[in-house]
């Protein structure tokens, strides 16, 4: 089988497929780290922060960069994702990729409930009330990141939803590959006079 990475393609690539959004502290050392190497393995080309950032760090340029380099964006909603102004604000990037761009966005519930995040309700709300403390000087912040976090949380994602972890994750490794393979169309080198019209 002819790997994602190797595929040519008429429309250009990224350079990534995949940008993986994620808590650390919640998901980074078992299911992020699990789905990250399944993609690898199956030649898709993904991001993953491995920094760890501090409590009160800012997210990297780097980090904004890689969004707007990749084809599409994993978020896993965890229990403490809207507590990471990392997150959210790459979130909000993410959400200005998808609509001035056409950036895929694939959102994960990862033992959470939908509604929570959709409606900013339990520790979503929680979290918004600590960021209103520390940002109150920047409302416009805050509501891109109310606005990016609605908007996410209404797509349609995928949930774990107490299946086993390898079989969810065999699942959403699928999914991903089919999109890619109906986004670039496959032309392969070693074929004469085989080419796109």
């Amino acid at each position: 089988m002819m790997s994602i990475a190797s595929i040519p393609s008429s429309i250009s690539r990224k350079k990534y497929d995949v940008f993986l959004s994620f808590r650390g502290e919640d998901t980074r050392r078992n299911f992020t780290d699990h789905l990250y190497h399944a993609l690898r393995r199956s030649g898709i080309v993904t991001f993953k922060d491995d920094l760890k950032l501090e409590a009160g760090e800012e997210i990297t340029p780097g980090i904004l960069k890689a969004v707007q380099q990749s084809w599409c964006s994993i978020i896993f909603f965890s229990e403490t994702y809207a507590f990471s102004s990392c997150c959210l604000e790459e979130l909000a990037e993410i959400v200005k990729q998808h609509n001035n761009d056409g950036h895929k966005v694939f959102p994960i519930f990862y033992n959470v409930d939908p509604s929570d995040f959709k409606k900013q309700k339990g520790k979503v709300d929680e979290a918004f009330a600590k960021h209103e403390e520390r940002y109150k000087e920047d409302k416009e912040k805050l509501q891109r990141w109310r606005d990016a976090l609605t908007e996410v949380a209404s797509i349609r994602g995928w949930h774990l939803n107490n299946r086993h972890e390898m079989e969810f994750i065999g699942d959403i490794v699928k999914k991903i590959s089919a999109k890619l393979c109906q986004t670039y169309t496959v032309v392969h080198d070693e074929l004469v006079g085989i080419s796109l019209h």
